[in-house]
């Protein structure tokens, strides 16, 4: 148990940075060690751009390990400036909930929970961060930290940089984020902060203030910042963000996502976000011509099975069999339903082919809009009962991506 989790999460391609490696490994042979990564709840699903973090839990459970998913029920209400040009709105009490209950929701498939040594834990920053009184927070808390160097982190330096405005509640972040693994510790044992490289330096201020505070050696890992093969931000579509939970995006969606990579992204998607042996994934992004569709099926299918289980990747995976090879709309694509007649610019936003009506027109102008696989060139074309096929008309943008519209 001592090296299997850094020997595997370096040939995967899970590990960026450590703090210490050799010290964490000699720490993980004392048994079953609690490591953390932090999700803010600033939407009721997560994405595909948090899957990196979420396979690292998962792999650090697979090795005996106990996993902790901290909810930031707290640091929601101020909003993490990494990454972020500009502030993020900020939510309602109610919504945050609402948002943890989504989350909840998109660990399900991932981590086993419950009362064990190498059970899953959720937790709720709230608990510790609601009731903080600002002036023993200062005093106690505050004082351990540089503005000096907080202005040159990241988060910070690009925005201000850019003479874009840095409010002092996003500024706070870094403290609270610190704050939390030292509480984490103190109440769960944590030893390990893990996230994306952009929280790097949030991450080695948590290590730094649990050294200071209570003389505690702890650890951060980061995972590579992940970007697709032509330097597109994974997880974001023209359609928007690609969500785990099936109610924001249905199984089939998920899968088409997957199954479109780009042909220098499939090993290395199948190393990350598939279980397959490493020698398996290295078999199938040698395939070259053709047989590269195979291997992104096989990434479509595992990448599905792991988040909505078997059945509905191999069902996806029979849904496009039949959409594509056999030409027939099958009752298992997304559907949507709609008032008839109603505009096919309109309904193509609805279905989520395309982010605006003007995305629409364009879509048509390129005929790239198809209505039960005829190409549409007229832009003020309605669809109506009469198009409905066995109860459903099939719209379709591009080759791959296809929702049935039903009459309600």
């Amino acid at each position: 148990m001592t090296n299997e989790f850094l020997r595997l999460a370096r040939q995967r391609g899970y590990i960026h940075q450590v703090t210490d490696e050799a010290a964490l490994s000699a720490r993980m042979a004392g048994g079953a060690l609690p490591a953390y990564v932090g999700f803010d709840c600033t939407a009721d699903s997560l994405h595909v751009g948090h899957l990196l973090p979420i396979m690292l839990l998962r792999l650090w459970q697979r090795c005996g390990h106990k996993p902790v998913a901290l909810l930031g029920g707290g640091t929601t209400k101020i909003g993490d400036p990494s990454g972020r040009d500009e502030g993020r709105q900020l939510l309602t009490a109610e919504k945050i909930e609402e948002n943890k209950a989504g989350i909840r929701r998109s660990f399900a498939s991932f981590l086993a929970f419950g009362d064990g040594a190498g059970d899953a834990l959720m937790l709720d920053n709230a608990a510790w961060l609601d009731g903080l009184a600002y002036i023993p927070f200062l005093r106690d808390i505050g004082r351990h930290f540089s503005v000096n160097r907080m202005l040159t982190m990241d988060s910070v330096r690009l925005r201000l940089d850019r003479d874009q405005p840095l409010s002092f509640l996003e500024f706070n972040y870094m403290l609270l984020q610190s704050y939390d693994f030292l509480e984490l510790r103190r109440r769960h044992g944590v030893a390990l902060q893990m996230g994306g490289s952009d929280q790097w330096g949030n991450i080695v201020m948590g290590v730094e203030l649990n050294r200071r505070v209570d003389g505690a050696e702890v650890f951060g890992a980061t995972t590579p910042l992940l970007a697709t093969a032509s330097g597109a931000k994974m997880g974001k579509t023209a359609a928007g963000a690609v969500w785990l939970n099936p109610d924001r995006l249905a199984p089939y969606d998920y899968w088409q996502f997957w199954r479109n990579t780009e042909d220098a992204d499939v090993g290395r998607f199948l190393r990350l976000f598939t279980e397959l042996s490493v020698e398996e994934t290295e078999r199938l992004a040698a395939l070259g011509g053709a047989e590269v569709n195979e291997a992104k099926k096989i990434l479509a299918t595992e990448a599905t099975a792991l988040l909505h289980g078997r059945e509905a990747a191999e069902a996806a995976a029979g849904t496009a069999r039949a959409t594509f090879e056999q030409g027939v709309a099958a009752d298992t694509l997304p559907a949507i339903t709609a008032a008839l007649p109603a505009g096919l610019l309109d309904l193509a936003v609805a279905a989520g082919l395309a982010a605006s009506k003007g995305e629409a027109r364009r879509l048509v102008g390129q005929s790239g809009l198809r209505l039960n696989d005829e190409v549409v060139t007229d832009l003020a074309r309605e669809v109506t009962l009469a198009d409905l096929r066995d109860g459903a008309a099939k719209l379709s943008a591009g080759r791959k991506r296809h929702v049935l519209v039903r009459a309600g």
